[in-house]
């Protein structure tokens, strides 16, 4: 039984014969290798074109802008894994970005949506600031959180955001997005009733997209730029471990409420 459309029977990614590898056209070997670097790659990939070198330069500025960020619940679940199966490296990773959602990592690709509802409003005659509060106050309306905005550390700004915008100025590829953006975060203290910082996952889909990334590939960044972080620490995992010590605090940290025999007690170790 068939499932799913079958409309499509080709790709227009990559094809070889027995002496070329053609990857969206161009000739792996003779025209890429060696001459473009890897971000100008990727943009090639996801569009099947090259990148001007604004696009390059705001792409490269995402990916080092959210690749590290410490001890985050990915890095640490990777530890862990990995700890429990060393020779799963591959496995260490994976299970450390399958938690890629609205509240880690993805919520790049969320605030992307809510930049671009934003801007069809403005494309069908709404003003900047009438766009934005109407969108607020629709995700307000059905209990959605408004994302891109606020961070635990992070209060008055994030540095990383704050840089990102300055790259796209320096780059000549402010735009659209970026103005959603700072007006949503001018809006947020009347219509929330408290500030919140534009952060980096907010920063990240409003430079991106005034620079033309598409807007349905928005979680591979910090997918392709949180792996590159994985690695290292997976290689400091097996250089001078510490999975088994962040196991250790969390069952230290965590208490046990649950039911038990009189006279009870849990261990401390």
């Amino acid at each position: 039984m068939k499932i799913g459309s079958q409309a499509h029977r080709s790709t227009a990614i990559s094809t070889s014969n027995e002496t070329t590898i053609l990857v969206r056209g161009h000739d792996l070997t003779q025209e890429l290798i060696g001459r473009i670097g890897f971000t100008e790659h990727f943009w090639l990939l996801l569009t099947g074109a090259l990148p001007s070198e604004p696009q390059r330069r705001i792409l490269d500025a995402t990916l080092v802008a959210i690749a590290e960020h410490g001890l985050v619940p990915s890095v640490q679940v990777g530890r862990m894994t990995l700890a429990a199966a060393p020779e799963a490296l591959q496995g260490a990773v994976a299970a450390g970005i399958l938690g890629c959602g609205s509240v880690v990592l993805g919520s790049s690709e969320t605030a992307g949506y809510f930049f671009s509802a934003i801007a069809a409003r403005i494309e069908g005659g709404a003003s900047l600031e009438q766009a934005a509060k109407d969108i607020v106050l629709d995700y307000r309306a059905s209990r959605r959180a408004i994302p891109g905005y606020g961070h635990p550390l992070h209060k008055g700004y994030d540095p990383r955001a704050r840089r990102l915008f300055e790259v796209a100025a320096e780059a000549g590829s402010a735009g659209l997005y970026g103005g959603i953006a700072h007006q949503v975060e001018q809006l947020l203290p009347e219509l929330l009733g408290k500030p919140l910082a534009l952060n980096v996952s907010g920063a990240i889909p409003a430079v991106l997209l005034d620079a033309g990334y598409p807007l349905a590939a928005l979680k591979g960044v910090p997918i392709l730029a949180r792996t590159a972080g994985l690695i290292a620490h997976l290689l400091e995992e097996q250089l001078r471990p510490i999975g088994f010590v962040l196991s250790h605090a969390a069952a230290k940290a965590i208490d046990y409420d649950g039911d038990a025999p009189p006279g009870f007690q849990a261990s401390d170790e």
